[in-house]
């Protein structure tokens, strides 16, 4: 059943967000294609604007795949498909996990195809060195490597992403135990929500350095810090930030039980 379910939510978000990804890679495609004329002013024009274009689609696809799973999840469990959702042989827990998965598997989707929509349309010599150039003092200073550092960023923006999206369906489910503006209130308690994270993710910090001097230097001073120290404040947010996911997986499923 949970296959089915599964099926059923990815179909829901893909025939929404897959537009967003076509048109990505067709202004991507567009971009590298007017891109390749350089002696033509005109061309280069319409590249500028295909390329503006291509990163603005980038936007669109990580807002309309979190808004697309939202309202899913409203309208499955509280909208005018609630009756049928609510009717069917299995538990509230299946259900909620049905569209945590779904969420894991658009969310990467959407990075993958950003990632292969800037491949398409900027993969260059120029452009690999101008990306090492500028990201290979940071790669230095925390001692790994480009490819080790766009790594830990694309996962530390997922792990952002499904706190906001896991914020948002606590908002949802307290939104709509209110009797009158349900939707207000669910984005109000979604947004409560995602700053109590925040603020949870800071104190995991603070309680780090209270054990630990050169930690709390970043509270007091602007004292640039060691590296060992930067590294063990990025692993302690990322830890931090995963607890707090697994935390609002257990909180909303005791709250739609």
């Amino acid at each position: 059943m949970l296959k089915k379910l599964l099926k059923y939510d990815l179909h829901n978000a893909f025939k929404v967000v897959g537009v967003f990804y076509l048109l990505a890679i067709f202004f991507g495609i567009l971009t590298r294609i007017f891109f390749s004329f350089d002696n033509s002013f005109i061309l280069n024009i319409i590249g500028q604007i295909c390329s503006g274009v291509t990163i603005s689609m980038f936007f669109n696809i990580i807002i309309n795949n979190l808004m697309r799973l939202w309202v899913n999840f409203r309208n499955n469990f509280y909208g005018d498909e609630s009756y049928l959702t609510h009717t069917l042989p299995v538990t509230k827990k299946t259900l909620y996990l049905s569209k945590m998965l779904a969420a894991l598997i658009t969310l990467f989707t959407s990075i993958c195809v950003i990632g292969i929509t800037l491949f398409i349309a900027y993969y260059g010599k120029e452009n690999i060195e101008l990306v090492k150039n500028l990201l290979m003092p940071l790669a230095s200073v925390y001692d790994s490597t480009v490819v080790g550092i766009i790594i830990a960023f694309i996962f530390v923006c997922f792990l952002e992403l499904l706190n906001m999206l896991e914020s948002g369906y606590v908002g949802i489910v307290l939104g709509h135990r209110m009797n009158n503006s349900k939707l207000g209130f669910s984005i109000l308690f979604g947004f409560i929500t995602y700053l109590c994270t925040q603020i949870v993710a800071v104190l995991g910090v603070f309680i780090a350095a209270l054990f630990n001097k050169d930690i709390m230097n970043l509270f007091y001073t602007t004292t640039a810090l060691d590296v060992p120290v930067i590294k063990f404040c990025i692993y302690l947010a990322v830890i931090i930030y995963g607890l707090n996911i697994i935390m609002l997986y257990f909180i909303n499923n005791k709250l739609f039980g």
